[in-house]
């Protein structure tokens, strides 16, 4: 069965976790099982659970990943608290490739492209707030926040102001078109950040990412590899931070006159210094590709 979606970073991301000999790898954002897949061929005697809240990605993953039903572990659901939820499990690999699948940005009437004639951009298509009640219902205050926190578009005060005094937008459609005709065109189509930045809020994307981190510094897993794809410097940044973060030995404040916290706080180490990124021929074949990092990092 072939994947309607290409995994980015392929190789390096099955590289990351090619010394894992035994238990299980988390892949909380199964998708389209491409990452997946090649876990399960790579490493022998390892199991996986497959996490994904996007139904329709789940099912293809079931189909695709049938020969290797003894060893996986199917989870419908957000990924935030997914480390929690096995806790109990031999984790040893936790993989999150967080950006939006092609299948969910070409598939119109998940409402993602700027030709979709709905406007929805749920994952997770149960939950209730979409980008229609976004769009139509927020506060021009609200809209600033999301389109500057979220969509980190320059101009975020006007693209509000453009969105608040032509609504009711029943379609990303005529929302693109609307950005489109009020908004300067430059290198990106001009309706690109502000999509980004409604769809992370209908999400909560960078609450969910954050809520993650939290749960694994909590529960601290032991000879764990964690490796994170981002695809925003949003995202990237947030992955930087925990990592940095769990890598410190000392964490008194900069200012304290000396160490009283007893320099042995490290979580791990970061096994990647800086982010691992596609090469100019997986650019070229997967041009979606091109923004993509990856951030490896391993609990001792």
């Amino acid at each position: 069965m072939t994947a309607p979606h290409i995994p980015v970073l392929y190789n390096e991301t099955l590289k990351a976790f090619e010394d894992i000999e035994e238990g299980y790898i988390i892949d909380c954002t199964t998708g389209y099982a491409g990452h997946s897949k090649g876990l399960l061929l790579q490493n022998d005697d390892v199991k996986l659970i497959c996490n994904d809240q996007d139904d329709e990605a789940l099912a293809f993953s079931k189909i695709a990943l049938e020969d290797f039903s003894s060893r996986v572990t199917f989870n419908k659901g957000n990924f935030e608290h997914i480390f929690e939820q096995f806790k109990d499990f031999e984790v040893r690999g936790i993989l999150a490739d967080i950006g939006v699948s092609s299948l969910q940005l070409d598939k119109k009437s998940r409402g993602f492209s700027f030709e979709s004639e709905t406007l929805d951009m749920r994952m997770d298509d149960k939950q209730e707030l979409d980008a229609s009640f976004v769009v139509n219902n927020y506060s021009q205050d609200e809209l600033e926040r999301v389109f500057n926190e979220c969509g980190e578009v320059r101009e975020y005060k006007k693209m509000a102001a453009i969105i608040v005094n032509n609504r009711p937008f029943t379609s990303a459609k005529d929302l693109a078109a609307c950005i489109s005709k009020n908004m300067h065109k430059g290198r990106i189509h001009p309706a690109t950040l502000p999509f980004q930045g409604i769809r992370i809020e209908v999400n909560d994307e960078l609450g969910v990412l954050k809520r993650l981190f939290d749960s694994l510094a909590l529960f601290k897993p032991k000879n764990c590899i964690v490796a994170i794809i981002s695809f925003h410097s949003l995202e990237d940044r947030i992955v930087k931070q925990y990592f940095k973060q769990w890598s410190k030995k000392c964490i008194c404040p900069s200012d304290a006159f000396r160490c009283t916290c007893g320099n042995n706080n490290s979580l791990g180490k970061v096994l990647s210094k800086k982010p691992i990124v596609p090469s100019a021929l997986e650019i070229k074949g997967n041009p979606r590709s091109r923004s993509s990092k990856l951030r490896i990092f391993k609990f001792d």
